[in-house]
């Protein structure tokens, strides 16, 4: 089987990568949320799909929505140091809805709804 969209398999496995290390070394449960992430990221670029990436964008928005809420909560206790920038789920909130709005929004693109020739058109289904 072919893979249907290396880029997003490739930043899938480079996600889920970054989010094993970060929660081996915090060992925070919000810090699985890029490892689940990038798991789901992988599944797309493999099997691809237009229904499986408009949920994920979906549920992907949701989820940045309530660590955004959460990451404000924490807000006061944040130092401006890496670690609380990048370890806190106030950037992975935006991170996470940036990037399900994109989701959705290539869930509506040419290349997921027409034929196999319009994907062609498309820089992320090239072959």
């Amino acid at each position: 089987m072919k893979l249907q969209s290396p880029i997003t398999f490739i930043l899938g496995l480079a996600l889920t990568a970054f989010g094993l290390v970060l929660f081996v070394s915090s060992r925070a449960w919000f810090e699985l949320t890029p490892f689940c992430i990038g798991l789901s990221l992988m599944y797309l670029g493999w099997q691809g799909g237009r229904v499986a990436t408009l949920v994920f964008g979906h549920v992907t928005v949701v989820i940045g929505f309530i660590l955004i809420t959460w990451g404000l909560y924490l807000l006061p206790y944040c130092k401006p140091i890496p670690e609380h920038i990048f370890g806190r789920p106030l950037f992975w909130g935006m991170f996470a809805t940036g990037g399900g709005v994109c989701a959705i929004y290539h869930g509506f693109c040419r290349c997921i709804r027409k034929t196999p020739e319009d994907r062609r058109s498309c820089p992320q289904t090239r072959d």
